[in-house]
């Protein structure tokens, strides 16, 4: 099973660069965006936001060119699940999950908070209450893949300037202990760093200052599963030989 993760940066300009090209040469099975930043009538004016072969999800922030999130999968779901249970954060469309049989694939969009100490506090909010829900999933009888931009660097090995972001949004000390409750406490599993240890595998970069062309970069882009389908996880890479966002896809096979 081919699982693709990207962060569009808004769908249509990624259409533009030439994404949907490269998705058609991938064969993956299930392909999770985030950041789509469209509405369904915008969408459905293109073919290529429906590519030919998959059953085609998006569940949509109610604020126009904001947030949203979309699910192909080659396999038709037994169950589409919009939203985590959240009535508070669910209108925002960050999380889109789908189940087929044991496995859950989920598509999740978890808020930046560069922008202000305002939406810092949001982001916030949007852990506490994720966590709630990864503890009960945790102990559900599926198992579950979180695939998405999770907006914080885990560890040094993840960001090239760590010592000099200390402070900023998505490497702040109280981000970084969420994360390590997150596998330490709940026990799930950073797929990608337990297939690649070494450094400098990043999936975002700042689009100022050649951060792209110096690999200046952060890894904020994840798949992080349950421990049975991590186990299953048996190759990964993050695609860098084009660019169709200020984010890279993080392409991963499992096995069935």
């Amino acid at each position: 099973m081919r699982v693709v993760t990207i962060n569009v940066n808004g769908i249509r300009a990624a259409a533009g660069k030439g994404f949907y090209d490269w998705l058609g040469r991938q064969q993956a099975d299930v392909v999770c965006l985030q950041e789509v930043r469209a509405q369904l009538p915008q969408l459905e004016r293109d073919q290529r936001f429906f590519p030919a072969g998959y059953h085609c999800y998006y569940e949509l922030g109610q604020r126009a060119g904001y947030s949203g999130v979309a699910v192909y999968s080659k396999q038709p779901p037994e169950q589409v699940i919009r939203g985590f249970g959240c009535q508070e954060l669910d209108w925002q469309g960050r999380y889109l999950e789908l189940r087929f049989g044991r496995l859950a694939v989920v598509s999740l969009y978890l808020p930046s908070g560069s922008s202000s100490d305002l939406r810092q506090a949001a982001k916030y909010l949007f852990m506490e209450h994720f966590l709630g829900h990864l503890r009960q999933s945790a102990g559900a009888s599926r198992e579950l893949l979180v695939c998405g931009d999770w907006n914080i660097a885990h560890r040094p090995i993840d960001l090239k300037n760590w010592r000099a972001n200390q402070k900023n949004s998505g490497f702040l000390p109280e981000e970084r202990a969420w994360m390590d409750r997150v596998f330490d406490e709940l026990g799930y599993v950073d797929v990608f760093r337990r297939l690649q240890p070494a450094p400098e595998h990043y999936t975002w970069w700042s689009n100022r200052g050649r951060a792209w062309e110096k690999n200046v970069g952060w890894r904020i882009d994840y798949q992080i599963g349950t421990p049975e389908i991590a186990e299953r996880a048996r190759s990964a890479f993050i695609y860098k030989e084009e660019r169709f966002s200020d984010h890279a896809p993080l392409v991963m096979e499992y096995a069935c």
